[in-house]
């Protein structure tokens, strides 16, 4: 298993170190377009990062040429924003268990919006009001469980497994809001069809199912 840091251990994501380089057993470049994808994202995420809710007529009278710091958040260059950071939890909780698992998915959305998980600047400086809302929820529903299990700090009810969290009938993982249609769950949503490229039909199903998570709106989850 691919052990990535605590995230109270605040350590950014340039500075995580591998135990072990992972094998690939790839023949063709399908490694490489996977790593492209995500690494990709991440360039154009910095990129906009600069412009990021500025006007139309902004960007057609200033194009982006290169990486630039500023912007809304003051970042520095090449620094991404929350779309990065919610995909990198995404992609590390599909790596570290081994396939879907949407409590421990809301756990790093949770640890990114506390912590600064996966952040550029360590914090969380950037985040939508349905993705914010729909963390708030899990945190509260996680007090649940917390009861149930006798959680004794919140590590523990972070880190029970998938199994244990849907033995208990009233506690439900989709926290989003029938209403909330944004673009959160679009943007992270690229590990997702990288994870399950040889079943086509599950990354469809998977695509859908980390949506509704946050985002419940029809709209938002067939996109």
């Amino acid at each position: 298993m691919t052990n990535f840091p605590s995230p109270y251990e605040k350590v950014l994501p340039h500075n995580i170190k591998l135990d072990k380089i992972p094998e690939y057993h790839e023949k063709d470049d399908t490694c490489d377009r996977v790593i492209g994808s995500l690494v990709g994202l991440a360039i154009g995420d910095a990129l906009g990062a600069s412009v990021e809710f500025r006007p139309q007529q902004y960007l057609a009278a200033n194009p982006i040429r290169k990486m630039e710091g500023g912007g809304t958040w003051g970042l520095e260059a090449g620094k991404w924003t929350d779309d990065t950071s919610m995909a990198l939890c995404l992609a590390s909780s599909l790596i570290s268990q081994h396939g879907f698992n949407p409590y421990d998915q809301m756990v790093r959305y949770k640890w990114w919006n506390k912590y600064g998980y996966f952040s550029s600047t360590g914090h969380c400086f950037d985040i939508g009001q349905a993705t914010r809302q729909s963390i708030s929820e899990f945190c509260d529903r996680q007090k649940i469980l917390k009861i149930h299990y006798r959680c004794r700090n919140e590590f523990e009810v972070d880190t029970l497994t998938w199994d244990s969290v849907k033995r208990i009938k009233n506690f439900h993982i989709d926290c989003g809001d029938k209403d909330s249609a944004g673009n959160g769950a679009l943007m992270r949503l690229a590990p997702i069809p990288l994870f399950y490229f040889r079943t086509p039909e599950k990354a469809i199903e998977y695509a859908a199912r980390s949506a509704s998570i946050t985002h419940a709106n029809t709209k938002a989850i067939d996109a």
